[in-house]
């Protein structure tokens, strides 16, 4: 009997157009050349009516050379490239060129047919990562509202996945990567469960046609890890925006699947995913132990939650370079704790933040910093604790890039790095008058104050609005998916 997640046989093979210009390197995988051959998406990786009103503007296409020029406070987090710790300049410029930072500085020439966009008055910074998501569970945002985490995955997470087809998952990852990228973040890993291959093209799909950059963690079944080899050739690679890691679950009793995924994982050379520890009842399956036991607890792993770790697995994971996500809306909605995020970040431990789908309720960074700020406040009742102000918003950008192994790529506006770009308009009611601006992006900033987004040079979001989108034939379509959800066999 064919198992549902074998993938069907490769469509016949022909030069295929390469969509972006600038194909990426994501954590060690080796991206396809531009001009090489390519596998042809099957029909069933598209939708038959793909929820745009229109094909994005011209600049959404292709990237183009523009100078942002004048920032009232440009937000570098390259302290070789301006002031502090975050790199600040005020009265600057940032120079975009073939989807990368070309230039920051003051007065810098626009190149001939350059766009030139006037900044005056606004706050640039690189786009936010989001080092942890489950896109897919729009389908379930505010779902068993009342229950803990085991609560809330039997009832809410695991009795749905299984009735979303692959249509409707497009519909649902599309809807929630829109709102993502919508809110200023720009890359986004989405730790994604065991879904058959159909539903895996479909899924990536729907993250190549929201326009981020975007990490597919990808989880497989038991005995069905060379899986893993076939989406990243075929779906991931020759996608310029797109990179992998390999996702797991750590516990003992799953042990010969762990070692088989980190034996992909190191010959394919993406970083292993897992949950750990996210609830006190997690320390029965041995989750440490069994990374450890299978070699893979070091620098190429990413821990979600990590919440209750001992005093002993936390010097372990500084010893060892393992880096953590951070999901403290989600830890908080469903009372699985606080991370130790002040003893880790001592022991020298690299930390991101993360959204973690649908018990985030949003996907507001702003809120997201205020609650990783407030969260250790209140338990330290200690308003210098880690993480500062400053620290949390480096957590959101670069401190993201570096927990996920792309700090070479994205993070920062560093001269030669990909050209992911938020700009945000203090000039309003929530956000003004000017004090600090620096904590008042963390203190005071919403999702709409996020006026623009360039994501590898390319205009995503402009006046407020995400570029060639009809937004609300996105949600009706995601709303007629639910629909179906209940009936679903």
């Amino acid at each position: 009997m064919t198992s549902p997640h074998t993938p069907p046989r490769p469509p016949r093979r022909r030069p295929a157009r390469i969509r972006r210009r600038n194909l990426l390197t994501g954590l060690g995988s080796a991206s396809l050349a531009a001009g090489a051959t390519l596998t042809a998406p099957s029909a069933s990786a598209r939708p038959s009516a793909p929820p745009t009103a229109a094909p994005p503007g011209e600049e959404a296409r292709t990237p183009r050379t523009t100078l942002l020029r004048g920032a009232a406070l440009l937000l570098t987090m390259d302290p070789g490239r301006g002031s502090g710790p975050l790199g600040a300049l005020e009265n600057a410029d940032v120079l975009l060129r073939d989807g990368r930072i070309a230039q920051v500085g003051h007065r810098l020439r626009a190149p001939a047919g350059a766009r030139v966009r006037d900044m005056a008055g606004k706050l640039v910074l690189p786009g936010f990562v989001d080092v942890h998501n489950h896109l897919w569970q729009s389908s379930i945002r505010g779902g068993c509202s009342d229950q803990d985490l085991n609560g809330w995955l039997t009832s809410c997470n695991r009795a749905t996945l299984p009735k979303i087809g692959a249509a409707d998952m497009y519909r649902f990852v599309h809807l929630s990567a829109l709102d993502a990228l919508r809110t200023g973040v720009t890359t986004v890993v989405d730790w994604v469960h065991a879904v058959p291959y159909e539903t895996s093209e479909r899924y990536v799909q729907a993250l190549d046609d929201a326009g981020l950059r975007f990490v597919y963690a990808m989880a497989t079944a038991p005995g069905e890890e060379e899986l893993v080899r076939t989406v990243h050739e075929r779906l991931l690679d020759p996608l310029p925006l797109a990179s992998a890691q390999v996702a797991v679950h750590a516990g003992m009793a799953g042990l010969d699947a762990l070692r088989a995924s980190w034996k992909v994982a190191r010959e394919l050379g993406p970083m292993l995913n897992s949950h750990v520890l996210e609830h006190r009842t997690d320390r029965a399956a041995g989750q440490i132990r069994s990374l450890r036991e299978a070699g893979a607890f070091g620098p190429r792993l990413l821990m979600n939650h990590a919440i209750h770790l001992s005093r002993a697995e936390i010097a372990l994971t500084g010893d060892h370079g393992v880096r953590v996500a951070h999901c403290p809306l989600s830890n908080m909605r469903l009372a699985s704790g606080v991370m130790p995020l002040p003893r880790l970040w001592k022991r020298g431990v690299t930390a991101g933040l993360g959204h973690d789908g649908g018990t985030n309720d949003t996907s507001d960074m702003f809120a997201l910093m205020k609650a990783a700020v407030g969260l250790q406040r209140a338990v330290h009742e200690d308003a210098e604790v880690h993480p500062t102000l400053p620290e949390v918003l480096r957590m959101a950008t670069l401190g993201g890039a570096e927990a996920i192994g792309m700090d070479g790529l994205v993070g920062s506006l560093t001269p030669g790095k990909r050209a992911d770009v938020l700009v945000l308009d203090p000039g309003t009611l929530n956000f003004a008058p000017r004090i600090d601006w620096i904590s008042q992006i963390v203190l005071n900033g919403q999702p709409a104050n996020v006026t623009d987004i360039y994501v590898d040079g390319r205009l995503r979001k402009t006046g407020g609005a995400l570029v060639g989108v009809d937004e609300r034939e996105v949600v009706r379509q995601a709303e007629q998916a639910a629909a179906r959800l209940p009936s679903a066999a």
